[in-house]
Order: C-alpha cells, then sequence, then structure tokens
C-alpha cells in the first residue's frame, strides 16, 4: 500500500516531502518565477518525478517559456488560457485556450506569450531513460528572445548568464483562468 506524502507549509507554499501520493491545489502549491520565462509550478518537492515532469506555465505577452529546443522524449502541451505563440520547427503558430499540443520526440519548440496575456499552459514531458536536449540556433526564436546564444546540447551552457529563477507564492486566484 503506497502511504501519503506529507504537504509542508513553505513561504512560498505547499511543497511535498518524500515519496508516496499526495493532493495539492495549484493555487496553494510553491511557484517559481523568472523576469524572463515567467511564473511556474512544478508539483513536486524533494523527490523528482521519475516518469514524467509536469508543470503550469504562466507566460506574460513576449515572454518565451524556455529557449528554443528539442528533447529525445515526448512531450504534450495544453493552453489552460490565453494566448501563445508557439514557434515549431523554425515557424510560428498561434495557439488560444483548450489547444493541444503533442510534441513527439526530437521536435524543435518553444512558447511565447501573446496579447491579450498573460497565458497559462499546462506541460508535460517524459524522463524515461537519458534525457537529451540540443539547443539549436534559430532566427525566429532569435526574434522572440527564445534562442539561446549558441547551438548547445548543455542546458548549463544554453542559460548561462540567465538568473535562476525565485520562489514565489502562486499568483492564483487570478483571472487567468476564467473563460
Amino acid at each position: 500500500m503506497t502511504t501519503e506524502a506529507e504537504l509542508i507549509e513553505t513561504p512560498e507554499g505547499l511543497v511535498p516531502k518524500g515519496e508516496g501520493w499526495y493532493v495539492i491545489n495549484a493555487a496553494d502549491a510553491a511557484w517559481g518565477h523568472s523576469d524572463r520565462f515567467g511564473r511556474f509550478c512544478g508539483f513536486e518537492g524533494d523527490e523528482r518525478f521519475r516518469q514524467f515532469g509536469i508543470n503550469i506555465h504562466m507566460l506574460e505577452p513576449g515572454q518565451p517559456s524556455c529557449f528554443y529546443h528539442r528533447e529525445n522524449q515526448q512531450e504534450d502541451f495544453l493552453v489552460l488560457s490565453g494566448e501563445c505563440t508557439l514557434i515549431i520547427e523554425g515557424r510560428e503558430r498561434r495557439l488560444k485556450a483548450w489547444d493541444f499540443f503533442h510534441c513527439p520526440p526530437g521536435t524543435t519548440h518553444v512558447f511565447v506569450g501573446a496579447d491579450p496575456g498573460p497565458c497559462a499552459l499546462l506541460m508535460v514531458g517524459g524522463r524515461v531513460g537519458d534525457v537529451e536536449i540540443t539547443y539549436p540556433m534559430n532566427d525566429v526564436a532569435a526574434r522572440h528572445g527564445a534562442a539561446a546564444s549558441k547551438k548547445t546540447k548543455s542546458p548549463q551552457e544554453a542559460y548561462a548568464g540567465v538568473a535562476k529563477p525565485t520562489p514565489i507564492r502562486s499568483p492564483w486566484p487570478a483571472p487567468i483562468l476564467q473563460p
């Protein structure tokens, strides 16, 4: 029988401790904030999820979710509210609330928040085996501030010089989830 993990109250919100099942509301969970890459809730505590990652990511207009990249893992994304621009294989595609993007392994992509903003995305990605990430150069992503300064396979190199996210309390409740 699986035991329930303990939820610890921190200044930023609830964080699960140890292994086990738990229920946590995104409004009560700890979040992170990056001036460059938005706000996000990863739902994990001291134990990372082994098989897949899942988070909610909130972007303001013009704010990329990360750097343009491709992974050897499947990823899937659902726009919960607002609108964003998906840069996929060097092309732009506008997404709106309830649009779903399936991203097979090896698909190069990034999201950029779009007007009228903000945009909330549910992001899910595999973590099975060795995860390999490539950050290629791309003019379209670079125009949006969403490209690493040079091609690399190292996340540390891609994000060198980018400030680490700071822990924050949830931005919920916010009008972002209203239809």
